[in-house]
């Protein structure tokens, strides 16, 4: 990536902008996903209301308490390793009468103002069994308590690991149940890279399309096609944050319609006589559609032009049929990635593919992932995990015409020792035929 493309794509860095999505992970673990406009009060439900104008200008990953609408920052959180105790649990008889401190006295606290923190500290000191507990479970105890009634929050960047992760945990069926380890995958064997010039069907919700963005950094082509008339509304783009002005150059989208050849677009008048144009609102619009048709007419040649370093696809529709229709804008050596839930529909495209010479090792995958804590003396896999990321068919696009010879090219020294002799070699000579023909 070249410096300048670096530059124009810091669209998230380093603090919050008016009109941005941010992540803020709550008390509980839980993740929600805001709009921040300035001027604006920010509610969070159970764990309070801010004003948007103290998270403008700041930067990502800090830790706030909500106190009287306004944000308070918290320090880091260091994690202190946990001593080894001879403490156990069997002596402890869990009950009502352990906690004296009862529900009505814990929301009387509350509606009083006392903080979070004081009111855990008293559940602490007056629960009967604290000190028979070992230290983990002190920490677990604390730890819900915290989730409970806690006031504070964290902003969380919206990267590409973040978001992928938020809208996998909130609804994995509109991102087609792709995992953030799934979407790597499927990104490095499209080979994504700056500069390069790829073609996406995304019904992941923008996922993809995201992706692909930010691995190219502002640099390269990227052409959409899906079902809408008009430039699709990805949602998971909102949510990276990316710029506009940087993505427009290199995203385009097409319907499936207008990404057919043998398609004649309905165009509407453009070039109305001066002495028809009524108002400089009429003539903004029709600047406009022009500006649309010659970018929709652009993008269709680009894409039958051809010569795309990959096809990823992830949709809803059967992915053979799609695969056939776009295959020929596909480089020879580019790479098709396509995405599924299902290994069924994958395994009958692999088998498709596999009686095609044009095909080079068709394979699928399943995606797979395990979680695990990572804390001091309590390293373990997680209680519970996703049951899968879904399946991935990979395949490489080749030359297939039977009348291609492969050339090779060979520089050997003259026997004087005087310069290098340049010797091409086709498939069916050999070296000697090739050393008295260029003799």
């Amino acid at each position: 990536m070249n410096a300048t493309a670096s530059s124009q794509f810091q669209t998230r860095a380093p603090t919050i902008k008016s009109g941005n999505t941010v992540l803020l992970r709550l008390p509980n673990g839980d993740t929600k996903a805001l709009k921040i406009d300035q001027n604006a009060t920010v509610s969070l439900g159970r764990v309070g209301v801010f004003y948007a104008n103290d998270l403008i200008g700041e930067p990502f990953g800090r830790t706030y308490d909500i106190v009287d609408k306004k944000l308070k920052l918290l320090p880091p959180r260091t994690l202190a390793d946990i001593e080894d105790t001879d403490a156990t649990n069997e002596l402890i008889n869990d009950g009502e009468f352990v906690q004296p401190l009862t529900g009505d006295e814990i929301q009387a606290l509350k509606q009083s103002g006392t903080h979070a923190s004081d009111i855990i500290k008293m559940q602490i000191e007056q629960h009967a069994n604290y000190s028979l507990k070992t230290e983990y479970s002190k920490e677990k105890y604390k730890k819900r308590k915290e989730a409970k009634y806690s006031k504070t929050f964290t902003t969380v960047e919206p990267t590409l690991f973040n978001v992928c992760e938020y809208w996998f945990n909130k609804d994995p069926d509109r991102v087609r149940d792709i995992r953030i380890d799934a979407l790597s995958q499927i990104l490095n064997m499209a080979n994504i890279r700056p500069g390069g010039r790829y073609i996406a069907v995304d019904d992941a919700s923008g996922l993809i399309v995201s992706g692909i963005l930010d691995r190219m950094g502002g640099s390269g082509r990227l052409i959409t096609i899906g079902n809408a008339d008009s430039p699709p509304a990805y949602p998971i783009m909102v949510t990276m944050n990316f710029n506009e002005e940087t993505v427009s150059p290199v995203l385009s989208s097409l319907n499936w319609a207008t990404a057919d050849e043998s398609h004649t677009p309905l165009v509407p008048p453009v070039d109305v006589p001066s002495d028809q144009i009524k108002s400089d609102r009429q003539k903004s619009r029709l600047n406009k559609r022009k500006f649309a048709l010659d970018a929709l007419n652009n993008t269709r040649e680009e894409l039958f032009a051809g010569n795309f370093d990959s096809l990823i696809i992830a949709s809803e529709y059967e992915p053979y049929s799609i695969l056939e229709r776009l295959i020929p804008y596909v480089s020879f050596s580019g790479s098709i990635v396509i995405s599924s839930p299902y290994a069924q529909i994958l395994a009958d495209v692999q088998t498709k593919l596999r009686a095609l010479p044009q095909y080079l090792g068709p394979s699928v995958t399943e995606v797979w992932l395990r979680r695990y804590q990572v804390l001091p003396g309590r390293t373990h896999p997680t209680m519970t995990t996703s049951g899968g990321g879904g399946f991935i068919l990979h395949a490489i696009k080749v030359n297939d015409d039977a009348s291609a010879n492969a050339m090779t090219n060979f520089r050997r020294p003259k026997a004087n020792g005087g310069a290098t002799k340049q010797i091409v070699v086709a498939e069916d000579e050999t070296m000697e035929d090739a050393e008295s023909n260029t003799s």
